[in-house]
């Protein structure tokens, strides 16, 4: 029986779990209820290890190959979920309100889960497969937590890898893209302290309100205006509070957004820009206006010869659907922090659907359970070769 055939034969199985894992999402650092699953189901199929509570709620499971060996190949999925209502209308609908799949990691959890069944089945490969479960992908910094408690002291690597469900590609085809692959991102929270009044007499404030729009609008010239227009960066103003009712000026405003970015020199501007404009409009319109903005994800870099490796185990599961792709990601994925210490790649898997990420109706095809599951074990017989030459 060849790999996908023998890990299709347990995709009822696989479907079943991610969609119980789809009906209770759990936020960042808050997957108790995932993570303990997860660890079952590795014991459940016979890894070698199981360890809990890596950075919180993270998982590691290892399993051993039949051949022994020394090399270790880490695989890597996320768990957590979104603060979205959903609104897809599947049966298996988020129970929880408020929270939701809306990224897909449930499936990740999920294709992690067949993989290591299938390699604790088989163990055709000689060597150790790290198996890391990571909690609270989405801005809180799962991956930094995880590093930070000791993960790749404890549970070493010597290459590691990662992938992403996308519904914006076909089924079957599986990409990579060698290099600066994902944007880093910083987030930003700005806060005008103005001055509130009776909204019958505006001129006694020194309202935050129009000083808030006015440095939103401002902040769009950042990018067009001041960032090299061959170094992709983006900067998206997403939240803007003030006020409590129809009859008072406030006393302030807050906004916030994030920065996205490719180049360590663009952020440096987008940065120096954004201060010198708050303190610019500050001084202009006689108030107080902070700001803060902090790096929460870096950019995500592929290694250019793993990622051939990655593009060549994928072939063995779609075929002519794996391929080398030069298209950059503005969007962020904190993988990047762990292959900043150990090298490897990641890749992104195509699936029927229309509806983005991120979106609350949002519905990951379950076909591609078996695909991901598949090319993860394929990544670690071909890395880890059964009583052949580990690659290097």
């Amino acid at each position: 029986m060849s790999l996908v055939s023998q890990i299709e034969a347990f995709t009822e199985d696989l479907t079943a779990i991610r969609q119980d894992f789809h009906a209770h999402p759990e936020l960042g650092f808050e997957e108790r209820r995932t993570a303990g699953i997860v660890a079952a189901k590795l014991r459940e199929f016979g890894v070698d290890e199981v360890h809990e509570g890596i950075g919180g709620t993270g998982v590691i499971g290892l399993v051993r190959g039949a051949g022994g060996g020394n090399r270790r190949v880490g695989l890597r999925a996320d768990m957590d979920a979104l603060p979205i209502q959903e609104v897809s209308g599947v049966p298996y609908s988020s129970t929880n309100p408020g929270r939701m799949h809306a990224c897909g990691h449930d499936g990740h959890t999920t294709m992690l889960l067949g993989a290591a069944r299938y390699l604790a089945e088989t163990r055709n490969f000689d060597g150790t497969v790290v198996l890391i479960f990571q909690p609270a992908e989405e801005g809180l910094g799962g991956a930094r937590r995880m590093l930070a408690e000791g993960l790749f002291e404890r549970f070493p690597c010597d290459e590691i890898y990662g992938m992403h469900n996308d519904p914006g590609a076909d089924p079957g085809v599986v990409t990579v893209t060698p290099g600066p692959a994902m944007a880093g991102a910083a987030f930003f929270d700005i806060v005008v302290k103005g001055c509130g009044s009776h909204a019958a007499m505006p001129h006694q404030s020194k309202d935050p309100i129009v000083i808030g729009t006015a440095l939103v609008q401002q902040l769009q010239s950042v990018v067009s205006r001041n960032t090299p227009p061959t170094k992709p960066v983006v900067l998206s103003v997403t939240t803007f509070n003030a006020g409590s009712a129809y009859n008072v000026v406030p006393g302030s405003a807050t906004i916030t957004g994030t920065i996205r970015y490719f180049h360590d020199d663009v952020i440096a501007i987008a940065e120096t820009r954004m201060r010198e404009l708050c303190a610019g409009l500050a001084q202009a319109y006689g108030v107080e206006i902070t700001v803060e903005l902090r790096n929460v994800f870096d950019v995500l870099l592929n290694d250019a010869d793993l990622s051939d490796a990655y593009v060549a185990a994928a072939a063995d599961v779609v075929g002519d659907g794996a391929r080398i792709s030069d298209s950059q990601m503005t969007g962020s994925e904190d993988f990047a922090d762990m292959l900043k210490v150990v090298p490897g790649a990641y890749c992104r898997v195509g699936h029927a659907g229309s509806v983005p990420l991120h979106n609350p109706a949002f519905v990951l095809d379950d076909a591609i359970l078996p695909v991901g599951a598949a090319v993860y074990a394929r990544i670690v017989e071909t890395r880890l070769p059964a009583g052949g030459p580990a690659a290097s």
